[in-house]
């Protein structure tokens, strides 16, 4: 009975790591060694446990999931498209910025959007894409019911590489640049910020165009 209690506390340390590493990484840049040597255990028991890193990577999505009970996007009760997109943006930047399931699984969507890997299909049709579809109504109700479909997914490209800081850039390195310590009101300010910013770049490709902006 140790002996398997062992190889499931082995197993769920492997997947813990594996979603920070992932999360930090991505697929593609993530080492396995790197997963081992987080959760303590030896390069052979990703083999054992899981066959192969394709594997883990999409058991880490799941373990990730298991304790997600809440949207992982809310745009409220906003009464305006640029109201839910500020929110949107808020809600995106507190998740990413968490350290809790949810930011794990947040960090883990980042990075699957940003470079797709095509392993995990059913989670993204089911909970990735969805979001996305929300996003882009949201910024063609700023743009305009007849923006072009690529307008709409280069705004959705800037606004999340702004928000991908909180992944790509060390906390530390973070308060350096911005010259204070990450507290949740600096993170709040931060958040306010990106919105306006992203707000204003809409919003001038919208004037591109006679009639293009949304109210």
């Amino acid at each position: 009975m140790t002996k398997r209690e062992d190889g499931k506390e082995t197993r769920r340390r492997l997947l813990s790591a594996a979603c920070e590493v992932f999360a930090q990484h991505g697929y593609r840049q993530a080492r396995v060694a790197d997963i081992c040597h987080r959760a303590g255990a030896n390069v052979a028991s990703v083999n054992y446990y899981f066959g192969d890193k394709t594997s883990l990577y999409k058991e880490a999505w799941q373990h990730a999931l298991q304790d997600i009970n809440e949207s992982i996007f809310s745009e409220s009760d906003a009464d305006s498209d640029q109201d839910r997109l500020r929110a949107h943006i808020r809600t995106l930047i507190r998740n990413f910025s968490a350290d809790s399931d949810l930011g794990r699984f947040s960090r883990l969507y980042l990075m699957e959007m940003v470079h797709p890997t095509g392993l995990i299909q059913d989670a993204w049709h089911d909970i990735i894409e969805p979001n996305r579809r929300r996003l882009h109504m949201i910024i063609r109700g700023i743009l305009g019911k007849d923006a072009d479909d690529l307008d709409v997914r280069f705004c959705e490209l800037s606004i999340v590489n702004q928000c991908r800081m909180f992944v790509t850039v060390k906390r530390d390195d973070l308060e350096y640049m911005l010259g204070a310590p990450l507290s949740p009101e600096l993170i709040e300010r931060l958040a306010g910020h990106i919105a306006d910013f992203s707000l204003a770049g809409i919003k001038a490709l919208g004037r591109q165009r006679p009639g293009r902006v949304g109210r």
